[in-house]
């Protein structure tokens, strides 16, 4: 018997909405946030270190498009995060230092961040480990994440210190003692990712976010991982005798007086290549526990619509420049892995436009289908995910402290600090950045052409801002962590 017309057009509509109910399921893919704390570009995909092994960042890199040339907006845990978090750069928040937390800061209180605008799409949100920097966002009473999984963190720890540095800090340490990759917080924090992923079911769309501490300080690893890097064969960064002989003073008071020892120190206690294997041992430690996540990602059916977005803060100096750690604005400062795959994404692609971290925002808006922010100051890196030689006309923009900013494009870096003193580097002749070009006047036009990317107002630095702050007044003193800097005070640790 034939059908009535309306009865067999309802037919048709139903059948119609059935078939798609899948793509209407794929237009809000799951989202697997993977955050790795003070990690340089010393991994596979972007050859920073000839013998580094990280076979999962390999395998990740395949299945997606990796960003060779992503710089962070700050070499700091707490701007660099707060900027990623809530699209904003530190200019616009006054956000320089470890401190204070976004919802501190007057005008910022009520802004949505990243993990809240997915929570208000309908996405269940997860996270353990490091995601916004210390305790922020882990309380249930900061409403940033609906489910929270174990906290980050160093241990376990040595009886005590293994090397003895100038400044006497606990987490400044590196090298191996005996212990487990089980008691490691890192294993922990996969452990407790893999568990989520297992026991979650495909009827709600997830983001979850995992933030591995390794490689940031202690850089402590058990014999296993140290084995991969013989001391005999392990390389060291290049480096260049007296390479701040043609940088600015004024690039010294922007890392003054640090926990993280000068070069002098390392040279000086024959240190150099054992921070060198403690690094890539951590990397490659880090490395793994990335790979039980992925595996589980995979094992549950989820990987055919889940984007893996993977970055790091910033990077992190091993003697370059003459010190270690971040809170510079060279490329070991500011250049970190950006990795994503997934739905629409371009596999085993390579782009070498600049990228920032600011971008991941928009980013993962626009590959969710979700509505863009107007307030954002990152832009989609949808165009470059898709054709990796897209071109893109913004360069990257790294600030630490007011009026110290670094311009990167694909073939020049451009630094100007708060006094107006300035550095400039061909990074296609000099990707070391040992010859500083500002004193070249036939130079001029191309400072002044990256110089229009200076951000226009710096804002300053927020209320309760203290360590690691850098500040030039307007009478020209200088402060660092509301010291006074005198002009012939010598530089710690070096003179």
């Amino acid at each position: 018997m034939k059908l009535p017309f309306a009865h067999s057009s309802l037919l048709a509509l139903c059948s119609l909405l059935f078939a798609l109910c899948p793509t209407l399921h794929a237009a809000k893919p799951n989202v697997l946030f993977i955050a790795i704390d003070d990690l340089n570009n010393w991994v596979g995909p972007l050859k920073g270190h000839p013998q580094v092994i990280t076979p999962n960042m390999d395998k990740l890199a395949k299945r997606g498009t990796t960003f060779t040339n992503a710089h962070c907006q700050s070499p700091l845990c707490n701007p660099s995060r707060t900027s990623l978090l809530t699209g904003l750069r530190p200019t616009t928040t006054g956000v320089y230092s470890l401190q204070p937390p976004i919802r501190d800061v007057e005008g910022f209180k009520d802004i949505v961040t990243l993990p809240q605008a997915f929570g208000k799409a309908g996405y269940k949100t997860y996270t353990t480990g490091k995601i916004f920097h210390g305790a922020y966002g882990r309380k249930p009473t900061d409403m940033e994440f609906q489910v929270i999984g174990p906290p980050p963190g160093g241990k376990p720890f040595p009886p005590k210190k293994l090397v003895n540095t100038p400044q006497p800090h606990k987490l400044v340490d590196w090298g191996t003692f005996p212990h487990k990759d089980e008691d490691k917080n890192d294993y922990i924090c996969a452990s407790w990712s893999v568990e989520q992923l297992d026991n979650m079911t495909k009827d709600e769309p997830f983001f979850l976010s995992c933030g591995f501490f390794l490689p940031h300080v202690p850089c402590y690893a058990t014999q296993k991982w140290f084995d991969l890097y013989p001391e005999e064969t392990t390389k060291l960064p290049p480096m260049l005798e007296n390479d701040r002989a043609d940088t600015p003073r004024f690039s010294w008071y922007i890392h003054w007086k640090l926990p993280e020892p000068r070069l002098k120190f390392l040279e000086d206690s024959n240190e150099t290549l054992n921070l060198t294997r403690s690094y890539l041992a951590t990397i490659s430690f880090v490395d793994a526990q990335l790979g039980r996540v992925l595996d589980a990602l995979d094992r549950n059916g989820f990987a055919d619509n889940t984007i893996i977005v993977l970055w790091s803060d910033h990077g992190w100096h091993l003697g370059e420049k003459e010190i270690t750690g971040k809170n510079t604005l060279w490329d070991p400062g500011t250049n970190v892995p950006l990795m994503f795959a997934g739905p629409g994404i371009s596999q085993g692609a390579k782009c070498r436009q600049p990228a920032e971290l600011l971008d991941i925002y928009p980013t993962l808006l626009d590959l969710c289908g979700l509505p863009a922010k107007s307030a954002h100051e990152g832009i989609t890196l949808r165009p470059q995910l898709e054709d990796a030689k897209a071109k893109r006309e913004r360069p990257a923009i790294t600030s630490h402290g007011p009026g110290n900013h670094g311009i990167r494009t694909v073939n020049w870096r451009y630094i100007r600090y708060a006094d107006g003193s300035e550095e400039l580097y061909n990074m296609a002749n000099d990707p070391n950045e040992w010859t500083n070009l500002a004193g070249n006047e036939k130079l001029n036009h191309k400072k002044a052409e990256l110089a229009k990317w200076l951000p226009k107002n710096d804002a300053k630095p927020a209320p309760g801002s203290k360590s690691r702050r850098i500040e030039l007044m307007d009478d020209g003193r200088v402060f660092w962590e509301l010291e006074e800097i005198k002009p012939g005070d010598p530089i710690p640790e070096y003179e």
